[in-house]
């Protein structure tokens, strides 16, 4: 049960909670350490005017000048929110957790506006702004104030339950490193109190002199025997919490269901949801005992290692110790020299395991507290509390299972002492006798499942083999040119894992990658062949097309909000092989004179396509088509299109050739040759044309490879 205290304390107070509130991000804080870290935000009416009338005060308002006044520290924002919010310039001490405590000051009616008490009858300032002490994410609280936020019964229940089981004497609550034993209970305050932090934070004077003190055991008691609230709803105090909103995740009553705005939502029978939620949390935590049993036995492995270590220094120094006194009395001076080395290693092994003991402990401490806890969770009766903190819960249980996931229960350390003893030399090198103190890297191993290709993009992953101690700076990894040329470098660096992009099409790559560090380069992986798409799979690029272009159907479809021509490039290049894909005409108004073609990256995007000297193409109407490069018009030719027609581009980069199609018929003849180097499926529009691409198609059956007449017709 030790371990599940932490979970049990508010994060501002430090101590058990009292009165917890569920916040939006699922955290849980006291009532009045809530009330206490309030910020008033610009817009909000002014604390002086606010209690200028000076309606509504009780004795609790000037207590909160002696309770904790509190303020994280300069990281968390409490103490600069908005900058509505300074800090106090008398001497403050701190809670057990960090948080700064003021000790009282003589009271000034002035002040009393700072910090309403959860009693007090002073409404909280509109738009007054709380932000959680664990998340830091803020939140303006609406008319209800904090009454708006749902009390965790559950919470609270667990913490009467495991304070019942701690029998030990009550300790004050304003201590700051050392609390002594409380000796009084303040009942309107709800602390209890040492004799000096009641002299000072407490004081028998004002309107503290009316509060009742009573022995620690009895307050205790009166905690105990105060009759837990109904659970009725936060927005209809008088109505009970009867169903289950499955859209905001939250318990509701009947009337939210007739009047709010959980009306049109799907609901559920809360006792139904109860059952089903503490189910899916009983089945997490299955999850998690079986990660915390391994956790076991992994501490159990990391123990044994220590000994094995031990074992194998002591081994390994009386190997070493043989080998120096075998040698002359050079290597009887070098001796204690080498023997400090290996201590060295054997300290630095024993080290690296013991800190990951130390590690694992805690973390298995942490993961037995949140189980713990979970299972008393689990035996609360109360479904509408379960229900307000299950969803929390079983998202921290999953986040807790996956810290122990790959890598966490490997040891860091092997046993082995990766040094070794040359002995080989003559006495006239004895001097320079050392440890090997690094080795080059071993040959990295390829994760086959991780290695894959798309379209003309390749991503390799690799890794050291297991328990390799030795020091990796980086790698290095080489491709060839997919048609069984030589090796070249295509990635250089930390990473374990890398993709190549703009490969050539329906082609075999071979690959491989080796490790490096300051003693050299080490051996090559072994080689993966991978295989690129034979046929292109692309669609149109939204990132290099003109802001007119509007994009729909996955980036297939295109138009244009504009009545000039604007451009837009696929998103995938061609520089080797034979590609075909069409466009289909979806709407064509008014006649206008589409473009289509190819075009380098840097062609111009608010110009017809060809205008310039970075695109090859064919624009067509209604009647006619023109092929258009760096603005020269060729080759007229009859024949328009309508809506519904289909536009083939035809590029072979075996033959350098660019060849158009209107619906499956060749437009013109060949339009460009020549064509080496990248190019991008390209094509221009306007407002009046719609147009949708389809890729991944085969070549046409009237087109067989092979060399162009001088009529300029394929053969």
């Amino acid at each position: 049960m030790d371990e599940m205290e932490e979970e049990l304390k508010c994060p501002v107070c430090g101590s058990f909670y009292r009165e917890p509130i569920i916040l939006p991000c699922s955290h849980n804080i006291c009532l009045a350490c809530a009330r206490n870290i309030l910020v008033q935000t610009p817009d909000a009416e002014s604390p002086q005017s606010s209690r200028a009338s000076g309606s509504g005060v009780s004795d609790y308002d000037y207590l909160d000048l002696d309770k904790m006044s509190l303020y994280s520290e300069a990281d968390s924002g409490y103490g600069s929110y908005g900058g509505f919010v300074s800090a106090p310039t008398t001497p403050c001490q701190k809670s057990p957790n960090g948080v700064r405590v003021f000790p009282p000051t003589v009271p000034q009616p002035q002040q009393q506006h700072l910090l309403p008490h959860p009693g007090s009858l002073t409404p909280i300032p509109r738009n007054s702004c709380i932000t959680c002490p664990q998340c830091h994410r803020s939140l303006i609280l609406d008319d209800r104030g904090l009454r708006g936020f749902p009390k965790n019964r559950v919470l609270e229940g667990v913490v009467d339950r495991y304070q019942q089981s701690k029998a030990a004497a009550l300790k004050c609550q304003l201590c700051e490193k050392s609390p002594k034993e409380a000796t009084v209970m303040c009942e309107q305050c709800d602390v209890f109190y040492c004799d000096p932090c009641r002299l000072r934070c407490h004081p028998p004077r004002g309107p503290l002199a009316k509060h009742r003190l009573v022995p620690p055991a009895q307050g205790r008691i009166s905690r105990r025997a105060s009759p837990r609230k109904i659970s009725t709803c936060t927005e209809h105090e008088l109505e009970n919490l009867s169903m289950y909103c499955v859209q905001c995740k939250m318990p509701v009553c009947y009337q939210c269901l007739e009047e709010g705005k959980h009306g049109t939502h799907e609901v559920k029978a809360l006792g139904a949801m109860w059952k089903l939620h503490k189910g899916q949390l009983s089945q997490a935590l299955n999850g998690l005992s079986d990660r915390a049993t391994e956790a076991k036995e992994f501490l159990v492995q990391l123990k044994n290692m220590v000994q094995h270590i031990q074992e194998n220094g002591v081994e390994f120094e009386a190997c070493l110790v043989a080998q120096c006194d075998a040698l002359i009395d050079a290597l009887n001076r070098r001796k204690a020299q080498l023997l400090s080395q290996v201590n060295k290693e054997h300290e630095h092994k024993l080290k690296v395991v013991r800190d990951q003991i130390s590690h694992c402990t805690v973390k298995l401490r942490q993961t037995t507290g949140l189980m713990e806890y979970c299972l008393e969770v689990i035996k609360e009766n109360d479904p509408s509390g379960f229900l307000q903190i299950s969803d929390a819960l079983i998202r921290r249980v999953h986040m807790t299972e996956s810290q122990w996931g790959k890598g966490t229960l490997t040891p860091r350390m092997t046993s082995d002492f990766d040094l070794t003893l040359d002995s080989g030399p003559l006495l006239q090198t004895i001097h320079q006798l050392d440890f090997v103190q690094m080795k080059v890297p071993a040959a990295p191993m390829l994760q086959l499942e991780e290695c894959c290709t798309q379209n003309n993009s390749a991503t390799l992953s690799w890794k050291q083999p297991p328990l390799s101690t030795i020091a990796v700076e980086g790698y290095i990894l080489e491709l060839d040119d997919g048609n069984g040329g030589p090796f070249r470098e295509v990635y250089v660096g930390t990473e374990t894992i890398c993709t190549v992009d703009g490969l050539h099409f329906n082609s075999t790559y071979k690959s491989r990658v080796k490790a490096f560090n300051a003693s050299g380069v080490g051996q090559y992986s072994k080689t993966l062949i991978m295989q690129t798409s034979e046929i292109a799979w692309f669609t149109f690029d939204p990132a290099s097309a003109h802001p007119d272009i509007i994009f729909s159907n996955d980036n297939l479809t295109v138009t244009c909000n504009s009545y000039d021509d604007r451009v837009v490039l696929g998103n995938t290049a061609f520089s080797r092989g034979v590609h075909y894909w069409e466009m289909t005409v979806d709407r064509y108004d008014n006649h206008p004179d589409p473009a289509f073609g190819i075009a380098r990256s840097d062609v111009l995007k608010d110009v017809m396509l060809g205008k310039d000297d970075k695109a090859w193409a064919m624009y067509v109407d209604n009647n006619r088509s023109w092929f258009m490069n760096n603005n020269s018009h060729t080759n007229r030719t009859d024949g328009g299109i309508t809506k519904g027609a289909t536009i083939g581009v035809l590029l072979d980069f075996t033959r350098g050739l660019l060849i158009f199609l209107v619906n499956d018929e060749q437009q013109g003849p060949v339009a460009f040759e020549g064509l080496e180097g990248a190019y991008y499926p390209a094509i221009s529009l306007n407002r009046n044309v719609q147009v949708t691409l389809h890729t991944g198609l085969p070549i046409p059956d009237f087109y067989t490879p092979g060399e162009a007449d001088p009529t300029g017709s394929v053969c």
